[in-house]
């Protein structure tokens, strides 16, 4: 699936964040149990369209843009940090009348998954995360030069997406399909869209995956790692699994940061193991 038709099949409604009503696109298909996947920095929702089609024959997968990226508000002037996306979650599960799910999250979604399973205990039943941000495993250095207003303000919008395209080809396992590469680069095509990415680079609290005690979380937990991440080493997914009660760790090889593009299969047949109880 392209970008253009990923993005003409996603709803939009609008939630409060901190006082702001924010436009979230959201990707929602199928019937059953909801499984919510919330993607990180800089990618978009975009990024489970290998995970959730399969899915969707059993399960309700539900997949939103982060308010700041993808097809959501982007406009300048609110917040995008964890703790902001946090309550972004709980706005979007209230506007669907979700009682209890399973979040899968990825990056800065894996931290949002993080407090949102602290926080909610009752709500989330299962837990996956996957090459996740979380204690103080964050923000890269590319990403903290990226959210200074001086660098973006030197940037144009073909140098951003230069930038940006050698992030997703240079760190993928293998070399990308061009699906990927054009996907992941697609919304992040104006100046507005620039300044949004910049906005979300700087709002990469560190603080609010270290106020987080991971042995509050319930939920029975997966810890599906890429094991050749250079960004969120599986060091980070083997502390999890310490201090989480009920946690297992995968780690898929010959996978990256992009665990669920390099070993599409392999993470799609793990992911549906857990999901299914086996």
């Amino acid at each position: 699936m392209g970008y253009q038709t990923w993005s003409e099949n996603q709803a939009a409604t609008t939630v409060a964040v901190d006082g702001h009503d924010l436009e979230v696109a959201y990707y929602d298909d199928g019937d059953g149990e909801p499984v919510l996947f919330c993607h990180g920095i800089p990618t978009s929702s975009f990024l489970w369209r290998d995970v959730t089609p399969p899915l969707s024959d059993e399960y309700r997968v539900i997949a939103p843009d982060m308010v700041g990226y993808g097809n959501s508000a982007m406009h300048d002037g609110f917040d995008r940090s964890i703790r902001a996306q946090e309550e972004m979650i709980n706005g979007l599960v209230d506007e669907l009348g979700l009682e209890s799910l399973t979040f899968v999250g990825h990056d800065l979604g894996g931290g949002v998954g993080l407090r949102y399973a602290a926080h909610n205990t009752d709500a989330v039943d299962r837990l996956v995360l996957s090459n996740a941000v979380c204690y103080d495993s964050w923000p890269i250095e590319t990403i903290v030069d990226l959210g200074l207003p001086s660098t973006v303000n030197g940037m144009s919008v073909e140098d951003a997406r230069e930038m940006l395209e050698g992030i997703f080809r240079d760190t993928r396992y293998d070399d990308p399909d061009e699906e990927f590469v054009e996907g992941m680069l697609a919304p992040w095509d104006s100046e507005e869209a620039i300044v949004s990415l910049s906005r979300n680079a700087i709002g990469t609290n560190t603080s609010h995956t270290t106020e987080i005690d991971p042995s509050e979380i319930s939920a029975r937990t997966l810890l599906l790692w890429g094991a050749e991440d250079e960004f969120q080493p599986i060091e980070y997914a083997e502390r999890l699994e310490d201090d989480i009660s009920d946690a297992e760790l995968v780690g898929l090889d010959e996978a990256s940061h992009w665990v669920m593009a390099d070993r599409p299969d392999a993470y799609g047949d793990r992911l549906r193991e857990f999901l299914d109880g086996a």
